[in-house]
């Protein structure tokens, strides 16, 4: 009985740590609406756009006063999450979806995810700038990014933007081809984001 005893109570205070740090982490939301993620890219014969129909985004901070302090340059974020369902990419013109969802191998590998693993970030003028450093999934791979992003005030909300330039090979992914190899995408493409955040 003893034993018992002192055995719950180890796992007790082994575990009320961990459940206090849950208690007090608070969650920044996305508001969709108002937020975008798209891809740029060229081909032999036009540029084109592809964008994110939907975006999940999990953005857990260490206070709920989390964006005043991101904008005085505080690391009040302690882990970023951000998917996009392949299937919902649009690319303005059917014949560029199919291909673009094949290039992407979205029946294996149906979500593209951005994990943040650190960060940099400075105050400005009046917003807040930063380095982003994650792994990006992707066709299934899984590769280090590095992305410069901005952050600025927007009412009570945080406004964060930024972009990385990435190549599709690196990813073991073959650029889409239409009419017969006529139409060639280029491997380097942008990948941007515009994300509005509330507390």
């Amino acid at each position: 009985m003893r034993t018992t005893y002192r055995t719950t109570a180890l796992a007790l205070t082994l575990l009320l740590p961990a459940a206090g740090w849950r208690a007090h982490n608070e969650r920044l939301t996305l508001q969709p609406a108002q937020s975008r993620i798209w891809i740029e890219g060229t081909s032999t014969i036009r540029a084109f756009t592809c964008t994110a129909g939907v975006i999940n985004a999990l953005v857990d901070t260490k206070t709920a006063n989390a964006i005043p302090l991101l904008l005085i340059g505080d690391k009040a974020v302690v882990a970023v999450d951000v998917k996009v369902p392949v299937e919902k990419l649009d690319c303005g013109n059917g014949t560029m979806n199919e291909h673009m969802l094949r290039s992407l191998k979205s029946n294996e590998n149906p979500t593209i995810l951005f994990r943040l693993t650190s960060y940099e970030i400075a105050k400005t003028s009046g917003a807040a700038t930063g380095t982003l450093r994650g792994t990006l999934s992707l066709g299934g791979a899984q590769k280090p990014v590095s992305i410069t992003a901005l952050g600025k005030p927007e009412g009570d909300m945080l406004r964060v933007s930024g972009s990385t330039e990435i190549l599709m090979t690196q990813y073991d992914l073959t650029p889409p081809t239409l009419m017969f190899g006529r139409i060639k995408v280029n491997e380097k493409v942008i990948v941007n984001f515009d994300l509005l955040l509330k507390n």
